[in-house]
């Protein structure tokens, strides 16, 4: 294939797997961030005592997880045909990657709140703080590192989700390996696909975890 080809393939591959990552990235850590804030705030004895739904809700995340994404991407074809107006092409894509995102984040924010040290909590209500003054003054400050490297690991992962959903016409990088790679038998492009890919990843993990260094309290005190 000739150069100038492959890069006009790979740069509209590039711009589609940037704009799924980055709406499904977006929407599923706006509602996955505050639901991974409850679940580690609604247990028992804690701020927002609910075991019952906390129970209720973890059962859910922890169903969304254990599906394979590709069997996700099938089964909910329906509600991205409601949603998307079609159930290929990039739009298409943005549904089950949302989807798959949202129990990805709200589990990574739990795990990432729960690190934090329980006597702050106790010296906060001590001074009087609000459940939500605990929630946004101490533990989102204090998690900030650990929700960064979560947000960081979860954009890694729909890029490598984004490439899946080639597979069912799902456009992007996983798409143009699939149809030219495999199907047409080019190696080359195979090849720029997968470079392009750790790439981006390692483009990726570099920011999240400058993000991580800096927001981490350890660091800015030495």
């Amino acid at each position: 294939m000739a150069l100038d080809m492959l890069f006009n393939l790979l740069t509209k591959a590039l711009w589609q797997t940037i704009q799924m990552v980055a709406v499904a990235g977006f929407i599923g850590s706006v509602i996955g961030l505050p639901l991974g804030v409850f679940l580690a705030t609604s247990g028992k004895g804690e701020l927002y005592e609910a075991p019952l739904i906390n129970r209720v809700l973890g059962l859910i995340v922890n169903a969304a997880r254990s599906t394979p994404f590709i069997i996700l991407v099938v089964a909910i074809i329906p509600l991205t045909r409601l949603l998307a107006g079609t159930s290929i092409g990039t739009a298409a894509a943005i549904v089950p990657l949302t989807i798959a995102t949202i129990p990805f984040v709200a589990r990574l924010v739990e795990a990432s709140i729960r690190e934090v040290d329980k006597g702050l909590i106790e010296a906060a209500r001590a001074m009087g703080a609000t459940p939500m003054q605990i929630v946004t003054k101490v533990l989102l400050a204090e998690s900030r590192s650990g929700i960064a490297l979560a947000l960081t690991m979860t954009v890694v992962s729909l890029i490598g989700y984004s490439a899946m959903v080639g597979a069912v016409g799902g456009g992007g990088l996983g798409d143009l390996g699939i149809r030219y790679g495999y199907q047409r038998f080019m190696p080359d492009v195979m090849l720029a696909v997968v470079v392009v890919l750790i790439l981006l990843v390692q483009a990726v993990q570099s920011v999240g975890d400058a993000l991580a260094r800096r927001f981490d309290k350890r660091n800015r005190k030495s």
